[in-house]
């Protein structure tokens, strides 16, 4: 079964996926957030989706950043929509400097590192890595 993590903005959410068996993630597909709920109900009508991570909207200093009402909120309605997929958070913070940085690092050019779309996918995949890493320093398996 695979994690689905989800980075959820106001206009576009960038969401994740890990292989069927929890080894690799990888960078799923950018939504238009209207479209969000629609998307992520017809996926995991598909696929076999063991547990969805939201990325939780941080500031630096762990204080709630403006957007966390947004994706509470939207957490209360994917629930809804997928009532048998548990839901977990995952600390945000930093995700899109870290995107910014793994897209230069990559050698992209300019204008890939300005696609917003791009930035939102590679968030998504920065917050499911570290979701699997903290994981499997809780449980100490591989």
């Amino acid at each position: 079964m695979r994690i689905l993590s989800v980075d959820y903005g106001k206009k576009r959410t960038g969401l994740a996926v890990t292989d069927p068996l929890q080894i690799i993630a990888n960078g799923l597909v950018t939504v238009p957030t209207s479209e969000l709920l629609s998307f992520l109900k017809d996926y995991c009508s598909r696929e076999e989706v063991e547990t969805i991570v939201i990325g939780r909207p941080t500031q630096s200093d762990g204080t709630p950043s403006e957007n966390l009402q947004r994706v509470l909120s939207f957490a209360g309605r994917l629930k809804k929509v997928v009532p048998g997929i548990p839901i977990e958070w995952y600390d945000e913070r930093y995700t899109s400097v870290l995107a910014h940085r793994t897209i230069l690092d990559s050698g992209k050019g300019k204008m890939a590192r300005r696609d917003k779309a791009l930035v939102d996918k590679v968030s998504a995949t920065i917050i499911l890595q570290d979701y699997m890493e903290s994981r499997k320093n809780r449980t100490g398996q591989p």
